[in-house]
């Protein structure tokens, strides 16, 4: 199908990835992404480091910070989402209230629950932020000295100490597709 036709009939939704650091959002995120785009379909992706680069540039990891970047990013997802963009969000989004509040705003809302033991996610830690938090040298590090909230009911869950990287994009796109937001 021509590119053009799939977005003229493209619903919006935001795909919101969360877990702990290293759980794998970004890594299913930009798998995911790489399939939609072959297929076609218009897409921004929002990734929890970039944004706070850019977006969100001087908050902190307080609660009150950590639920105004959520906030921001909520609020940009909405309005792509309103125009018929497909928003993949991939940021650790501790706190469940949070999410919970992004999705009553957006409305048409996927949440992905990238789910990894944190001793995997310690293990995978390719910044050294684990071993820097564990040292006492970063404060408030979700998962160590400040808490995750893991997802009461998502609409999906990746189990990614237990599941390919593939198995996980599928479950992804297969509830999209089940949900109506993408061709079959």
């Amino acid at each position: 199908m021509p590119r053009r036709k799939i977005f003229m009939t493209q619903r919006g939704v935001t795909v919101w990835f969360t877990g702990l650091s290293g759980a794998g959002k970004t890594t299913i995120t930009q798998a995911v992404e790489e399939t939609l785009r072959s297929q076609g379909y218009q897409l921004e992706v929002l990734d929890g480091d970039i944004v706070r680069t850019n977006l969100t540039k001087g908050l902190g990891f307080s609660k009150e910070d950590r639920d105004e970047n959520i906030r921001r990013i909520g609020f940009v997802s909405h309005l792509l989402t309103r125009n018929g963009v497909i928003v993949l969000v991939s940021a650790i989004s501790p706190y469940r209230n949070m999410r919970e509040e992004v999705r009553h705003k957006i409305g048409d809302f996927v949440e992905v629950f990238v789910n990894a033991p944190l001793e995997v996610c310690e293990g995978r830690d390719v910044k050294g932020l684990y071993k820097r938090a564990r040292a006492g040298e970063i404060k408030s590090f979700t998962g160590i000295d400040d808490p995750y909230e893991a997802p009461a009911n998502p609409e999906v869950e990746c189990r990614t100490d237990k599941e390919e990287l593939s198995e996980s994009v599928a479950k992804v796109l297969n509830k999209l597709t089940e949900m109506g937001y993408l061709q079959k």
